[in-house]
């Protein structure tokens, strides 16, 4: 196994390889970042080249601006992924710190019942979230879509940070206990900060699906002033359809703001998946 691994053309070849897929998958945000930038005959004459003195147009941006408030769905989007992710987080952490740390009655079954929410999808429940939603009063509210989302991702979190949390010394916790130190200091100040790469990698995880999903503020929270950016994006698109300039420009500013967001956390990603493949 080491012997191929470190065989220069094995390396070359998977390296090739992943290349090659990074090509492949970038390709169509390439075009559309560039085409977003240049007037609707370039567009279709030269649909690969960069644009230039003589193409460069920002007349769909204008139209987005004009037509959608984009910034709304931007800001809408923003609060419910951060949001979602802040309970997530939290609860999902607390949560597998209990099942990892503590030995009670029914333990095992709590990790079986979470392990259930990672194999269901909670789209099956929809008719009941949304009587529920309209019961409480939450529907057109993003209060609906971060408890939803919350409540989605909470299963993932609590399995993979369960087996992190694990991997946290006893020792070191147990000096923390002779020191004084409540339950609550222990697990914010000692073991949080030693889970962070799994912490990021819950994030990622999770922040993808809610930035781009469309079924549930669609259901749940179709009002223009709760519209996610992916909502207003598609609605958007299905009224200019023929203005390409306009469709190009709504999906560039929809894609960016998960791209960035996807390159800053992506070390600790990394970081978070190769460590829980060694452990």
């Amino acid at each position: 196994m080491s012997s191929a691994r470190s065989n220069p053309i094995n390396t070359a070849a998977m390296h090739g390889a992943l290349i090659l897929y990074t090509l492949i998958a970038l390709f169509p945000v390439f075009v559309i970042l560039i085409n977003s930038f240049k007037t609707r005959k370039k567009i279709f004459r030269e649909p690969l080249a960069l644009p230039d003195a003589d193409s460069f147009s920002l007349v769909g941006y204008q139209t987005v601006m004009k037509q959608g408030d984009f910034f709304l769905y931007f800001q809408n989007s923003f609060i419910v992924t951060v949001g979602s992710l802040t309970l997530i987080l939290l609860f999902g952490a607390m949560a597998a710190f209990a099942l990892s740390e503590y030995r009670f009655r029914g333990n095992m079954l709590m990790g079986l019942y979470l392990a259930l929410g990672i194999m269901i999808p909670i789209r099956i429940g929809t008719v009941a979230i949304l009587e529920m939603m309209v019961s409480t009063g939450l529907v057109n509210t993003l209060w609906a879509l971060i408890l939803v989302y919350t409540a989605q991702g909470l299963p993932l979190a609590v399995f993979i940070l369960n087996e992190f949390m694990r991997q946290v010394s006893d020792d070191l916790k147990n000096a923390g206990r002779i020191d004084g130190l409540s339950e609550f200091t222990i697990f914010f100040k000692l073991v949080l900060p030693l889970v962070r790469p799994a912490l990021a990698t819950v994030a990622v995880f999770n922040m993808i699906p809610i930035w781009n999903d469309l079924w549930f503020p669609l259901i749940l929270a179709p009002a223009e002033e709760t519209k996610t950016l992916t909502l207003g994006s598609q609605v958007f698109i299905g009224q200019f359809v023929t203005d390409w300039n306009a469709v190009l420009s709504a999906l560039s500013m929809a894609i960016l703001p998960v791209l960035i967001l996807y390159v800053i956390f992506s070390r600790q990603l990394i970081r978070g998946i190769t460590s829980g493949a060694v452990k």
